[in-house]
Order: structure tokens, then C-alpha cells, then sequence
């Protein structure tokens, strides 16, 4: 060959194995896109049994499942890295899933290996990879032309994406086979036949590309020439199993302890697997020898022993999963244990799964829920009897609801929302329109107990009337918090409908209690400075129930999936209607009722009729 032809011939290689790696990545794309939504779910549950063995087997075969699906074990595994991350997962359930995976990254192998058919008949020619890209191409583009379905549009790309990789596959062959005849070349795949080279090699070209599937789809290509043997290829898909854990462990970077385990038990499983396969293989060829060891290899051949290895390797590796746990744990230690923490973590690695790191939005928006009812149900015992202790742990749990508003205002923001359906982009908004009114709620517990210490400070106290009062006031107040709260995670238009007569009945509450205060300092009962701090403890309390007033209207706007309904400016209900009328006449009864005089309730039975 002349150099110009070897130029050429190296940019057409160049120029397949590029092709080949695209389509690849496109397919895995698409395949995750497609099933992304099902697959998480499978994922997070189905990794537990009645028992450990059960449960292993089932996390295997789930990881085997998944991995097969969207052709990247990577993949599967920073999935597993993010899930345990965030607590969703245990450890000892991602084990299982993480053997599983290095099988069902088989299946591409599998694919190409099509390439062997021979052309007996028409069906088997069609089979053939340079044939079938073809066939593949057609199919894809009068789906996209003619079809109308989201999902069958996914699959017409998949079948596009499989056309490019058969395309660069076939280009590869073509690069590859004039070379053959070249004696520098077939030098070249001799020194490969050295098991530590050939596991250096294949380990490098897949840290390099990141995809131990493309890199024994190349390998498969090279099969073709006639130049690889069974002493090359072993050693080589050897080191692409150990080079595809740079991505894992690339993306465990940043991720807490016990997240990095599972990278360190995805690393050690394919290590432990290479070096128990040549020990045996090769204790074999250095003893006794393997006369087919010279024997060429075709795409099937490479395509078997790629599943034997993962799936021996599996087999072998599974009931040492409980030390595997422990084996990582030793090397890493064990992740510190932090009480004051939060259980639900906002972990980037979720983007990979929207749906997940939605669901973990708002698992720690009801997190902050109950975090505010804590402040509130300690606020109201303040009321009563001042206790230090009971401020710190407000001023704790403001602590974190100020962090939680921060960081999940910025996370929601980062998720992929492409895959997102319609009822899940509604859940966007409801989220981020009341992440505000959890936080100011929590602003106006705190500030209420400020000004219940500054009165224990002072050794102020209110009137028994005011006292009482009040009570009724945080009574009612606790009432529509309850409320706000249950509505807000269960979901519930029809209770999120009761909140807003509740919250006018604590805004009338406010003024009623005003008015009595007024009244009580011209008969010298109260004083100014009780006063003060009254009137800034009902102000604040009226406040807490406008911001459930505007959940309970995200709320009605994510049920009832409107994206026209204006909570700035709309009300829950018709405050007219018979509905509103009776919720508003019940919480009077219950709250307003009982604190107005005989006079003032003969008043204003004579002013209703």
C-alpha cells in the first residue's frame, strides 16, 4: 500500500469508529429516554425480597434487565451512585443491581455479531449488518415521516441511530481490511498476544472512549481482518471490563461515603473477575497449554466470550456481596452519622433520572412541611410558658428551612424537564410557587418566639382575656396549618377548598382581638407594651394564614392541571357560594363566637337577619 492509500484508509477508520461511537451514544440516548421513566421506578423498589438471597437475585436480574435495555452499565451504576446518594437506596440493594449491570452490557455484542451470517438465503443476507442498516434506515424514517405517537417517534430515532452504528461498523471492516496484508500490522496484534499489554490496551482504549460495548464493538470490527486470535482477544476484553469503571468512578466524585462504596464494589467486582479469569485461563496455558489459543476469532466468538466472562463472573461474585459490602466499608470506612441533618438529599447525580430527582424535590418540600409544623407546635407551647430550649430548636429548624428554600429553589431548577409529562411540570410549578410561603412561615414562627423570649425577658405578661384570646388565635392558626399541610401532600383540592374561610376567619379574628385590646387599655386592663407585643403576634399569625391561603391555591392549580388559573389574583372559591358560606360559618362558630359579648352577639345576629 502506498502512503496515501494508508492515509486515506486511516481517516476512513478514523472516520468509521466515529460514526460507530455516535450511534452508539444516540441509541443509548434514546433507549434511556424511552424507558427512563419505567426503569427508575423498577429500580428504587424492586431491589428488596422477602429475604437477602431473594432480594440479590431480583437486584441482579434488575441490573441485568436495565443495563440491557439502555446498553450502559455506566449508566446503570452513577444511576445507583445518585440513588444511594440520596438515600434512596441502601448499599447492600445497589450490590446486586451493580453484577447484574456488567451483564446486560452484553447484549451490543451480541447485536454485531450479526456481522458472521452468511447469505445462504435472502433472510440471512437481510440479517447481515451492512444490509439490515439499511432496512433499519427505511423503517425509522417513515416513522418519523408519517408517524404520530411520542414513543413510536423515539423508537423510529432508535432504529436511525442503529443504522449510523451498523454504518460505522462496516466502515471500520472496510478501513481495517487492507491492512491486513501489511506485516507491520499483523506485528503489531502479535505483541498484543502478551496478556498484560493486551490487558493494558483494551483497559486504556475503554477509560479513553468510555464504553466497553464500543470497545468491543471496534474489536469485533478488527475480528474481521483475520488477524486476532484467541491470545489477543481474551486479555483485551479482560482490560475493557476494568477500563470501563473510569466512568463510574468519575462520577462518583463529590458523592458522599457510602455513595462511593458502591463505585469502589463496581471497580473491585471487575478486578476481582479479571484477575480470577487469568489465573485460571492462564494457569491453564503456562501448565498445560490451550491449543486453540491461535485459533482467529470471529464477532460471535469475541460476542460469547464477553457474556461468559461478565456473566461466570456474576455468578461467582453474587454470594460475596454481603463482603463486598463490608470489604468497601473497611477501605472507606463508614459514612458519619449527622442527626441534625436532613434524611432527603438534593444530589445532582439524580439529573440522570428527572422523575427521581423530582420526587425527591418534593419528598423535601414535605420534609420542610413537617420541620414548620415542629416550629409551630413550639411556638405555641412558648406562648404559654417560655423555654430556651424550645427557641433553640425553633431557631434549628428555621436554620434548615432557610438552607432547604436555597437549595431546592436552585436543584428544581437543574432537572431535565424533556421527559417530563404534563401532570409532572405541573408539580414543577406547585413546587417551586410554595418552596416561599413553607419558608416565611417558617420566618413568622421564629419571630413570633423572638418576641415571646423578649417578653420573658422583661417578665411581661398578658391579661387572662388577651391570654385566652390569643389562645383562640393559635388555635385557629393551627387548624388551617394542619390543614395546608395534609391538602399539600395528599394532594386534596377538596380540603385545599377550606382553607381559604379559615384563613378570613383568622384575618377577622385579628381585628376582633384588636379591637378588645383597645377597649381593654381604656379600662387601664392591659398596657401599651403588651400591647405591642400582642399586636405583633397576631399580625404575624394573620400572615402564616395568607401563605396557606396561597399553597391551597397551588394546590387547586396542580389538581385541577390549569396553567391559566391566576394564584395571584384568584381565590380558591366563590366566597358567595353556599360552600364557602358554610366553612366560613363553621369556623365562625368555632373561633369568633365564643370571644364576642352577649351584646356583640345579639348585634350581629340582628345585623345577619
Amino acid at each position: 500500500m502506498e502512503y496515501t492509500d494508508i492515509i486515506l484508509k486511516i481517516l476512513m477508520m478514523l472516520g468509521g469508529v466515529g460514526l460507530f461511537l455516535y450511534g452508539m451514544s444516540l441509541m443509548g440516548s434514546s433507549l434511556e429516554k424511552l424507558a427512563w421513566s419505567g426503569l427508575e421506578k423498577l429500580l428504587e423498589k424492586l431491589t428488596s425480597g422477602k429475604n437477602k438471597i431473594a432480594g440479590m437475585l431480583k437486584g441482579r436480574g434488575l441490573g441485568l434487565g436495565v443495563t440491557a435495555i439502555i446498553q450502559s452499565s455506566a449508566a446503570t451504576t452513577i444511576m445507583l451512585i445518585g440513588f444511594v446518594n440520596a438515600g434512596i437506596m441502601k448499599l447492600s440493594q445497589a450490590i446486586p443491581v451493580v453484577l447484574g449491570s456488567n451483564v446486560g452490557s452484553t447484549v451490543t455484542a451480541q447485536i454485531l455479531r450479526l456481522g458472521d451470517l452468511g447469505t445462504e438465503n435472502l433472510l440471512l443476507s437481510i440479517l447481515k449488518p451492512s444490509v439490515l442498516a439499511y432496512v433499519l434506515l427505511a423503517i425509522g424514517a417513515a416513522i418519523l415521516l408519517f408517524g404520530k405517537r411520542k414513543k413510536l417517534k423515539e423508537v423510529a430515532r432508535i432504529l436511525v441511530w442503529l443504522w449510523i452504528l451498523f454504518c460505522g461498523m462496516t466502515t471500520m471492516e472496510e478501513a481495517f481490511a487492507p491492512f491486513t496484508a501489511l506485516e507491520s500490522f499483523r506485528s503489531l496484534f502479535t505483541s498484543f498476544e502478551n496478556p498484560v499489554i493486551g490487558i493494558l490496551t483494551g483497559l486504556v482504549l475503554t477509560a479513553i472512549i468510555q464504553s466497553s460495548s464500543a470497545s468491543v464493538g471496534i474489536l469485533q470490527a478488527l475480528s474481521a481482518t483475520g488477524v486476532v486470535t484467541w491470545q489477543i482477544a481474551i486479555p483485551m476484553i479482560i482490560g475493557q471490563n476494568i477500563g470501563k469503571c473510569m466512568t463510574i468512578v468519575l462520577g462518583a466524585i463529590g458523592a458522599n461515603k457510602t455513595a462511593k462504596r458502591v463505585s469502589l464494589s463496581y471497580v473491585l467486582f471487575n478486578v476481582f473477575g479479571a484477575i480470577a479469569f487469568c489465573a485460571v485461563i492462564y494457569g491453564i496455558y503456562y501448565t498445560i497449554g490451550i491449543d486453540w489459543f491461535a485459533d482467529t476469532v470471529n464477532r460471535g466468538d469475541i460476542a460469547n466470550f464477553h457474556l461468559i466472562f461478565n456473566l461466570l463472573t456474576s455468578i461467582l461474585l453474587l454470594p460475596f456481596a454481603v463482603r463486598l459490602d463490608k470489604l468497601t466499608g473497611k477501605i472507606l470506612g463508614k459514612e458519619e452519622k449527622n442527626l441534625n441533618v436532613n434524611k432527603i438529599q438534593l444530589d445532582p447525580l439524580l439529573f440522570k433520572t428527572p422523575t427521581i430527582a423530582l420526587e425527591q424535590s418534593e419528598k423535601l418540600l414535605h420534609e420542610m412541611g413537617d420541620i414548620v409544623l415542629d416550629n409551630y407546635h413550639h411556638m405555641k407551647k412558648l406562648c404559654n410558658k417560655f423555654d430556651p430550649k424550645l427557641l433553640m430548636k425553633v431557631e434549628e429548624n428555621e436554620d434548615f428551612l432557610d438552607k432547604g428554600e436555597t437549595s431546592l429553589s436552585s436543584y428544581i431548577l437543574k432537572i431535565p424537564q424533556k421527559t417530563f409529562t404534563i401532570e409532572q411540570k405541573h408539580l414543577v410549578g406547585k413546587i417551586l410557587n410554595s418552596i416561599g410561603d413553607f419558608e416565611r412561615i417558617g420566618d413568622h414562627c421564629l419571630g413570633i418566639s423572638q418576641v415571646l423570649q423578649e417578653r420573658a425577658e422583661q417578665n411581661f405578661h398578658f391579661s387572662p382575656e388577651a391570654q385566652k384570646e390569643l389562645d383562640y388565635m393559635l388555635q385557629a392558626v393551627e387548624k388551617l396549618l394542619h390543614s395546608t399541610m395534609l391538602a399539600f401532600v395528599t394532594n386534596d383540592g377538596t380540603l385545599a377548598m377550606k382553607i381559604e374561610p379559615l384563613a378570613e376567619i383568622v384575618e377577622k379574628l385579628k381585628e376582633l382581638i384588636k379591637n378588645h385590646h383597645v377597649e381593654r387599655l381604656q379600662k387601664g386592663i392591659c398596657t401599651i407594651e403588651n400591647g405591642i407585643s400582642l399586636l405583633e403576634l397576631l399580625t404575624r399569625l394573620d400572615r402564616i394564614a395568607s401563605h396557606c391561603s396561597n399553597i391551597a391555591l397551588h394546590i387547586i392549580k396542580y389538581v385541577g392541571m390549569n396553567a391559566d388559573f391566576d394564584e395571584m389574583h384568584g381565590h380558591a372559591n366563590d366566597r358567595f357560594s353556599e360552600d364557602y358560606q358554610a366553612f366560613y360559618h363553621l369556623y365562625e362558630s368555632r373561633f369568633i363566637t365564643p370571644l364576642l359579648s352577649k351584646k356583640t352577639y345579639r348585634q350581629k345576629v340582628k345585623e345577619e337577619k
